[in-house]
């Protein structure tokens, strides 16, 4: 019998529920029946493909891959391999070529807006480029690396799938806005609001450093706990440390006008018209320069030429908030056994299609 292979195939009933003894395991010839015709190395050539229930050479039926990954929405490889009775190995292949299809060509006719950003996984300067769709909140690509070099190949699909994309939303850093209007010249580069206030912190934190390496005794006591209470929106500081920061800014007069210039910044996002905003920022970098300080003269520098970027989100309203959402992607790329899970859902909940047929 040495034509003969055993293959697994789905439990079904009770003998081969899950936990109660894995998959079944029958034996067959190259036509996938129990008894050989003839020596499987003289058929081999003619029969690459078969048998119809399962892949060549796969000690597995077609059925069974399917269970194991309608499992692995919910557990884990080393799960599904307990409850199959399949090796990790071979579970992790299943689940990977599922994937493969399943990711290798997400239309993109529809996308009108886009996220890009940059996650930094591991400890070894390691960075992964993602591209969400904004509108449906769907991964559309992930790239080892950052910057131009990591956007190449997206930016060819959408040309070839002519999706007309009316906007990107990205940081200010050059490495991606570039790399947008390089590759897609008619696209509007919005530069994400969070991005511009976290910078805005930066400068302020910086001042705070320098101001408590130069200031006395009593000076430092004002500062000392406070920079949490600087970086915090003022709708957020607790009530009773508000005096706190009061005093702080109260004896610290270069800290108390970055502080307030920070809380006009904030207002810039909430102006009605693409004019006002302007307006707004006009008058936020005079002050700023008009101010004297070192991170507040570079800072209005900084939005002097990125302004089109800013002055963009009246016209499209879109920031990388959902791209932001997607920080688990950073915790999961350092779990390879994680890792299928997060893009598996985030698909199965974004793509209507898939949550029809799911239902």
């Amino acid at each position: 019998m040495s034509g003969l292979r055993a293959r697994a195939m789905c439990p079904a009933g009770q003998a081969g529920a899950p936990g109660l003894g894995g998959a079944h395991r029958v034996e067959t010839d190259g036509f996938g029946c129990g008894s050989a015709g003839m020596p499987v190395p003289e058929m081999r050539e003619d029969l690459r493909g078969l048998p119809p229930f399962a892949r060549a050479y796969c000690h597995y039926t077609r059925g069974l891959e399917r269970f194991v990954c309608r499992l692995s929405r919910w557990m884990t490889l080393a799960e599904v391999a307990a409850v199959s009775g399949l090796g990790w190995d071979s579970v992790k292949e299943i689940v990977k070529s599922d994937l493969g299809k399943r990711y290798a060509h997400i239309p993109l006719k529809g996308v009108r807006y886009l996220a890009v950003d940059e996650f930094h996984v591991g400890k070894k300067g390691k960075f992964l480029t993602v591209v969400i769709d904004l509108e449906s909140g769907e991964i559309l690509w992930v790239a080892k690396g950052r910057g131009e070099d990591a956007l190449v190949k997206f930016f060819r699909r959408p040309r070839k799938s002519r999706a007309k994309v009316r906007a990107v939303a990205c940081d200010m850093s050059a490495a991606y806005w570039w790399a947008v209007l390089k590759h897609l010249p008619k696209v509007d580069v919005v530069f994400d609001h969070f991005h511009v206030i976290k910078l805005m912190n930066e400068k302020i934190d910086d001042l705070r450093r320098a101001l408590q390496r130069e200031a006395d005794t009593l000076g430092r006591t004002y500062l000392k706990g406070t920079r949490y209470l600087l970086l915090a929106g003022a709708e957020n500081v607790p009530e009773d440390r508000r005096e706190d920061l009061a005093e702080a800014l109260r004896f610290n007069e270069p800290l108390s006008t970055a502080y307030y210039l920070k809380e006009d910044l904030r207002q810039l996002w909430s102006q009605p018209t693409r004019a006002l905003m302007r307006r707004h920022l006009e008058s936020w970098c005079k002050r700023a320069l008009e101010s004297g300080i070192a991170q507040l003269i570079a800072m209005a520098k900084t939005l002097r030429t990125h302004a089109t970027g800013i002055l963009n989100y009246c016209r499209h309203n879109i920031s990388t908030g959902k791209l932001e959402g997607k920080r688990p992607v950073e915790h999961l790329w350092m779990k390879p056994h994680r890792r299928h899970r997060f893009f598996f859902d985030t698909y199965e909940r974004t793509n209507p299609d898939s949550q029809n047929r799911r239902a």
